[in-house]
């Protein structure tokens, strides 16, 4: 009986825990397989059996392909701390040149200097990808046509290449503005140090500090809720500005 017993318990519990185990072989496991594709030369029409296997060609690609934007704060902050360190890159230029070290991450007159640099650095590239695309859209005739009439490069410029791409500029900026109050927390967090406070700290870093370590919650929230209404009024604002002038909006 006992043992009659026992086995039925157990295969209540196998009942009970079989539709979570299917779950995770057929949702998570099954589709694990498909990384296969990794190694080869995916193709849609081939499948993932009918496809080449081109064994390690992406990763080789991958790691020799310079794209800082999909580096996170901590490495780029790390490689640009050690690159100011005092016996950093920058320092032994500057000791050769004989203008002596400088402590550039505790001198506070350089932290908005770091912290635009570093960004840009680091954001640049993104933002040339996407304005690409866009040129990459104008029609080539246009550009003929004006060389024919005899238009200059900056001529060209003016009157083509920046009217075709205005939309992703509009677009862009107006995505971007509503975030005109904010910093990225990670960037700041990596290269703050109290030497630095007084030039360092931005909204983002003082509600950290009051919020979450003084736990003054409502104060905190209170400041969230002005940087989403100045945020608000800066999209819908600047949005009807430029449908009235340009003829272009997010909505």
């Amino acid at each position: 009986m006992i043992g009659k017993r026992l086995r039925s318990d157990t295969l209540a519990l196998w009942i009970i825990v079989l539709p979570g185990v299917l779950y995770f072989i057929i949702f998570k496991y099954v589709p694990m397989l498909g990384n296969v594709i990794a190694f080869k030369n995916y193709g849609l029409f081939l499948g993932i059996v009918k496809s080449p296997w081109v064994g390690l060609q992406y990763f080789e690609m991958m790691f020799s392909y310079d794209l800082p934007h999909f580096l996170s704060w901590v490495i780029v902050g790390g490689i640009f701390i050690n690159l100011l360190s005092m016996n950093g890159f920058f320092n032994m230029l500057l000791d050769q040149a004989g203008m002596g070290p400088i402590d550039f991450l505790s001198k506070s007159e350089y932290f908005k200097t770091i912290i635009i640099s570093t960004g840009i650095w680091k954001e640049v590239g993104w933002g040339m990808i996407i304005y690409l695309a866009a040129l990459a859209g104008v029609n080539p005739s246009l550009y003929e046509a004006a060389m024919v009439d005899g238009a200059g490069r900056w001529r060209r410029m003016w009157s083509i290449t920046l009217p075709a791409i205005m939309p992703a500029i509009v677009v862009l900026f107006l995505l971007r503005i509503s975030s005109a109050l904010d910093a990225n927390v990670e960037q700041i967090l990596v290269f703050l140090n109290p030497l630095v406070f007084d030039k360092g700290e931005v909204i983002d870093t003082y509600v950290y500090r009051i919020g979450l370590l003084g736990s003054q919650f409502s104060y905190s929230t209170a400041i969230g809720l002005f940087k989403s209404l100045i945020g608000l009024v800066l999209v819908v604002g600047l949005n009807q500005l430029s449908k009235r002038t340009t003829g272009e909006s997010i909505y």
